[in-house]
Parts: structure tokens; sequence; C-alpha cells
């Protein structure tokens, strides 16, 4: 099994978005090199589902983890179900 990729979805100038991947990597440092960032508004969908909610945290199969704010346990709790 390879491991999951994570995208993050962002827009320019978001203080929450630098805020949330300071967080997010503080607390996953063994993520960071699995972590992209996308622009929210550089796709529509993306834009239209997710453009009122960034940041936004996601698997590499577009499953929504954390928005708005990051939650640490959501993602400790998304790394435990996929080990099962």
């Amino acid at each position: 099994m390879s491991e999951t990729s994570f995208l993050l979805l962002t827009r320019e100038g978001c203080g929450l978005c630098d805020e949330f991947m300071q967080e997010l990597v503080s607390e996953f440092p063994q993520l960071a090199s699995r972590i992209a960032i996308a622009d929210v508004d550089s796709r529509l969908g993306w834009q239209g589902r997710y453009g009122l909610v960034i940041p936004v945290l996601m698997d590499d199969e577009g499953t929504s983890i954390c928005e708005t704010r990051f939650d640490p346990e959501a993602l400790r709790c998304y790394l435990r179900a996929r080990l099962v």
C-alpha cells in the first residue's frame, strides 16, 4: 500500500491558510513532504464547493479531512483508520 498524499486548498493572502499549514506541519512533521498546496480558485469545482471554507485538507482521493481550522484529532482518526 502506498503512502497517502494530501492536498491543502488555500488562497493567496489567506492568513488562516498559513496558520493551518504551520499547525499541520508542526503537529505532523512526517507528513510535510506528502502535502501539495493548490489555490482553491484554480478550479471551478473547488471554488464552488470549498471557496468559503478554506483552508481544506483532503486526501489523494478527494476526501475532506478538515476544513477552515486545523483539527489534529480528525487527522489522527483519519490516519488510524487508514492503518487498519
